[in-house]
């Protein structure tokens, strides 16, 4: 990359209609500042987006309320001495309207290359090489690719690439019938002629509507229910009609890859970020003897203010937030302990997520979420436990709403 290009990023975070599958997480704190290895979700692209060359500027684009991601972006941008923008779309734009929507203002510093990123992917966001590949490409965008199952491969956007020239030839979302393993990450780079892409959508879809407004009655019907000229999704409008016009490119990794739809899969990619953080962010890894300190098995986080008791085990897979309070005894495994909970003597945490100001109670063996409390001695076990909740009976594979 020559070193007179500047490159941006953009970071889609969505909003409060979006990401309806994480609830009851969801419900206090947007999904992309729920915590993951210690850190907000959106925290892991924001941190890769700091390998970028030439990297002038990082915005977040979602219609969350600012006052949301005010002092979350304002704490980020001083700790990676970069800036980091909050833009919030009026309404939903689709993926690639809401990047449109912003076009001034992302092409400020006459970019090069427009780096877009999905907060709620969860991978090792090799964007240098990636951005190498895209160079010598000469597209206009190349997305990150990974192999998966063939039995799971529909649940994403399937693709089909040379294997030679690596352009993207065929692609098609969610398919009914097997087209690829080969599926989409959702992490991009374009150039700015995306922005002229995404431009001809809207163009041609208005000429669209105006030409069956003049048909009959029932087209006009019809046109009622197409999508707004500035609601432009990435894939379906973009993607697959530039498929096989070497226009767009593949990179593909072979490292983890994960989205993250729900409660259970944030577990899965807290473990994941815990981890990298060996490469990455080794000094954030605690440790421990189980003498002065808690005895740590594998990769945990705890945050400073959190007090465990030395007696205490912890680990792997462990992630403790602030203000936490572990008491002797107490063993977790698999696991996110969110701000403000209390966990007494001997209780046991497995493959859980103990929401906010959540108390466990002495001997408990819980699964249970935000401002729950368990009683001394109670077991629960494959349960949801909705908010503002106390047990004090022992539950199994129920739902206590």
């Amino acid at each position: 990359m020559d070193s007179s290009e500047k490159a941006v990023a953009v970071i889609m975070v969505g909003g409060p209609t979006k990401g309806t599958r994480f609830r009851p997480l969801s419900f206090n704190t947007p999904k992309p500042l729920f915590p993951l290895a210690g850190q907000p979700m959106v925290h892991h692209p924001i941190s890769a987006c700091k390998r970028i060359p030439n990297l002038a500027q990082i915005y977040l684009v979602g219609f969350h309320e600012e006052r949301e991601f005010a002092l979350y972006v304002s704490s980020i941008s001083n700790e990676l001495k970069l800036p980091v923008r909050y833009l919030k779309e009026d309404k939903p734009h689709g993926s690639a309207g809401g990047l449109y929507y912003f076009r001034d203002i992302i092409m400020e510093d006459s970019p090069s290359h427009i780096f877009l990123l999905n907060c709620d992917v969860c991978c090792s966001f090799p964007l240098p090489s990636m951005l190498d590949a895209h160079i010598k490409y000469g597209g206009m965008g190349t997305m990150l690719v990974i192999k998966v199952s063939a039995e799971s491969a529909n649940q994403f956007g399937e693709l089909v690439a040379d294997p030679e020239t690596h352009e993207l030839l065929h692609y098609t979302e969610k398919p009914e019938t097997f087209v690829s393993d080969l599926i989409n990450c959702g992490v991009y780079i374009f150039t700015p002629d995306i922005f002229t892409a995404i431009e001809d959508v809207s163009v041609n879809r208005e000429g669209r509507a105006n030409i069956r407004r003049l048909s009959s009655f029932e087209a006009l019907q019809s046109a009622t229910r197409t999508l707004p000229k500035d609601f432009v999704r990435l894939d379906q409008d973009i993607l697959s009609p530039l498929a096989g016009k070497k226009k767009l490119y593949t990179y593909e990794t072979n490292d983890f890859w994960e989205q993250i739809k729900t409660p259970g899969l944030s577990l899965k990619c807290s473990e994941l970020y815990l981890a990298q953080y060996r490469y990455t962010s080794s000094h954030l890894l605690a440790s421990g003897d189980g003498k002065k300190n808690a005895k740590i098995v594998g990769d945990v986080y705890i945050h400073p203010s959190a007090k465990v008791h030395p007696s205490a085990k912890i680990g792997p897979n462990v992630s403790i937030s602030a203000n936490v309070r572990v008491g002797a005894g107490v063993r977790l495994i698999g696991c996110i302990i969110l701000d403000d909970v209390e966990i007494k003597e001997n209780a046991v945490v497995i493959n859980s997520i103990v929401g906010w100001k959540s108390s466990l109670g002495r001997w408990s063996r819980v699964q249970a979420r935000e401002a729950v409390t368990v009683e001394d001695e109670i077991v629960v076990v494959n349960s949801i436990v909705l908010p503002h909740k106390t047990l004090n009976v022992s539950v199994q594979e129920e739902i206590i709403l």
